[in-house]
Order: structure tokens, then sequence, then C-alpha cells
């Protein structure tokens, strides 16, 4: 990860993949969407992580 790669919300990430929120918290309890970080209480995901993530998925 870039140094100055700003880290994308849930919010981002769901406009990104063109899915709900919902959607995303459900890949992510069972373990099958993008590798996400808990900052805090925050969720953010590294954006080359979700990119990797949508490849493996074709």
């Amino acid at each position: 990860m870039s140094t100055l790669t700003k880290l994308w919300t849930v919010e981002d990430v769901a406009t990104f993949l063109g899915v709900p929120v919902a959607t995303l918290y459900q890949w992510r309890h069972h373990r099958t969407g993008p590798k996400g970080h808990r900052i805090g209480r925050h969720l953010r995901y590294v954006p080359e992580d979700v990119m990797s993530w949508v490849q493996d998925q074709e």
C-alpha cells in the first residue's frame, strides 16, 4: 500500500462495486468479500485489496 493511498469506507466500496452496504457486511460475516480492516470502530478497505479481490472473482 502506498503511504499516500486513502483508505475506502464501506460506502466507498459499495459504490465502487455497485452493491448495497448490507451485502458487504454479509460478505464480511461469511468471509467471502474483499479484505477489510478495523481502524478503531471503523471498517476500512485498502483500494488495492478491493481491486485484487475483484480480479480474483473472474
